[in-house]
């Protein structure tokens, strides 16, 4: 009975854990299991500390399952798997668990260096574990291709711990040697099958050329940039990881740099964060330049100008900080500003010049090209301002035809937006501004032709504004001879009598025959009258007739109601 119940739940875990049973063996798919279950629980967004909390409920899970308890709540007893038991899934999940917790480490290690003891105490414990896994997988009754799989696993994870000791050679053997099983499993498989393992290869390739960069191989630092380029520049675990090892080898680099020249002036660099990225700088414009579209240079872009504002950053934090240093980097920062929203601008302009096959869909406006432009004007004034650069007439002039140059394409496509609202006068005035600026540049730019190398060609604008002058002149006469014949459908029916539009509108059910309420309209008012001549008329005197009345008594008031005394 005991073994019946042992054989069901093993059959019970194969189904639910992908351990299937076939002529040639029991299988299970280690890479696709992993791989499945570190994107669905965390490690897409490098979040280790999940996908080991899935490891650990998922191990209790299956020994809860299997009967494979260790012990009970108040007492531990450990078991070990044995070929007998042949419990694949279960070590598998115990190496992960390890493995995964040895990454949070590594995450946590960067701002408290003591944790660095525990991530190798874990690293080795996922090894371990996985020579187990390799040991239950030569059982004869275990396939061919999870026997492969099990010593692939194996040598990643040794090749791993071999990584942070920094023993070079011996993880080079080993992540070469699980490169090698995973390329011939991907060229004996279907190609579903084979994407998996080659996207295990390219993660194991920028370990191999780190540790061939650290035994002696030079040219491994060009590989390492090679990678990162066809990696395009954007996130994930294996940009970060290329990003990790780029900046691990040009630490190593940086202690031989102490200063750089610029326009002429000696910068010293004594902050190994700044050598670190000035080492960098030609190797990521290099990158840029290479890049296969403009996606890709975005993000080299953007990637650059983070690095350069946590230089920056790191310079204003030290004490011991040089201000011509920062005034340097604060110039490449600015410089790559004004290059990444030229580059965008350039992508921009070639979408508005294309016909939109869905009208509904937004496309671009001049309002984006004119928002880009005066970041770059605002770039160019930052860096004419610049410490250090005051008494530079040169770089002054040569920022300043710059700033002609983006003012020109600035105010053309201000101008543009004005045709679209069809303000054809605001559009004119703006396009003879135009070219009063592109004018300006060429007659200036005769002694600065060095300047004009990376800007764009002015010559084209002016031949643009001309073509687009001619056709505001055209359209805006078209506009003025159509308006008579069409007035607008506001004015009542009342006040266009005299001009025949058919106008759908008066037959409906809210014709415009006059305005209602109308409008107010001025009337002569009220006249008031002033009696004026009241102040100058002179009563006679009546004091007689005040003293009768007081010495008549009650006779003379009576008298005096009845006339009697008049």
């Amino acid at each position: 009975m005991a073994a019946d119940k042992l054989n069901e739940a093993k059959l019970s875990t194969m189904e639910e854990n992908k351990e299937n049973a076939t002529e040639d063996g029991i299988g299970l798919e280690i890479l696709q299991i992993i791989k499945d279950s570190q994107q669905q629980h965390g490690l897409r967004h490098g979040d280790y500390q999940r996908y080991r909390g899935y490891c650990s409920r998922r191990l209790r899970r299956l020994r809860k399952t299997l009967g494979f308890k260790c012990g009970n709540r108040h007492k531990f007893t450990g078991k070990k798997v044995t070929v007998d038991m042949l419990y694949l899934l279960l070590v598998l999940m115990e190496a992960e668990r390890a493995w995964s917790y040895a990454m949070q480490l590594k995450q946590e290690a960067n701002t408290e260096p003591r944790k660095r003891f525990h991530l190798l105490s874990r690293l080795r414990k996922a090894a371990k574990h996985g020579e187990r896994l390799e040991k239950l997988c030569e059982s004869p009754r275990v396939d061919a291709k999870t026997k492969l799989e099990a010593q692939a696993y194996t040598s990643y994870l040794s090749g791993m711990v071999r990584f942070e000791l920094q023993e070079w050679k011996a993880a080079m053997e080993a992540f070469n040697k699980c490169k090698t099983i995973y390329e011939k499993l991907a060229s004996a498989f279907t190609e579903e099958l084979a994407v998996l393992y080659h996207q295990r290869v390219e993660e194991i390739s920028p370990n191999i050329r780190y540790c061939a960069y650290n035994i002696g191989d030079q040219n491994a630092m060009n590989e390492l940039m090679q990678m990162r380029l066809s990696a395009g520049g954007g996130g994930g675990m294996m940009a970060e990881k290329l990003e990790a090892l780029i900046t691990q080898t040009r630490a190593k680099q940086a202690a031989t740099m102490s200063e750089v020249e610029w326009r002429g002036r000696t910068v010293p660099v004594k902050i190994d964060k700044a050598r670190i990225f000035l080492l960098g700088l030609g190797d990521n414009e290099a990158a840029i330049a290479q890049a296969a579209n403009e996606e890709t240079k975005e993000r080299l872009y953007e990637t650059l100008l983070a690095e350069c504002r946590d230089t920056i950053q790191a310079v204003r934090e030290d004490i011991r900080f040089v201000s011509l240093l920062r005034s340097y980097l604060t110039y490449i920062k600015l410089w790559t500003v004004v290059k990444r929203n030229e580059s965008m601008a350039h992508v921009l302009q070639a979408k508005l010049k294309e016909t939109q096959p869905d009208e509904n869909k937004r496309g671009p406006r001049p309002q984006d090209l004119i928002r880009l432009y005066d970041i770059i004007l605002q770039s160019l004034t930052e860096l004419s301002s610049l410490q250090g650069l005051e008494e530079d007439h040169t770089f002054q002039k040569e920022v300043a035809l710059k700033m002609l140059v983006y003012k020109a394409y600035r105010c053309f496509f201000i101008a543009q937006s004005y045709v679209l609202v069809k303000k054809w006068s605001e559009a004119l005035v703006l396009y003879e501004r135009v070219l009063k600026y592109a004018k300006e540049v060429q007659s200036k730019a005769k002694s600065l032709n060095n300047s004009l190398k990376d800007l764009p060609d002015v010559q084209e604008l002016i031949t643009e504004v001309n073509a687009e002058k001619y056709s505001l002149q055209a359209a805006a006469i078209l506009d003025t001879e159509d308006t008579p014949e069409a007035p607008t459908q506001q004015n009542p029916l009342c006040e266009r009598l005299e001009t025949f539009h058919l106008d759908p509108a008066l037959v409906g059910k809210q014709p415009n025959l006059v305005q209602f309420p109308p409008d107010f309209q001025p009337i002569p008012c009220k006249p008031l009258f002033f009696d004026l001549a009241l102040n100058h008329v002179a009563f006679p005197p009546l004091d007689d007739k005040v003293e009768q009345k007081g010495k008549g008594g009650l006779t003379g008031y009576i008298k005096g109601i009845f006339g009697f005394g008049s």
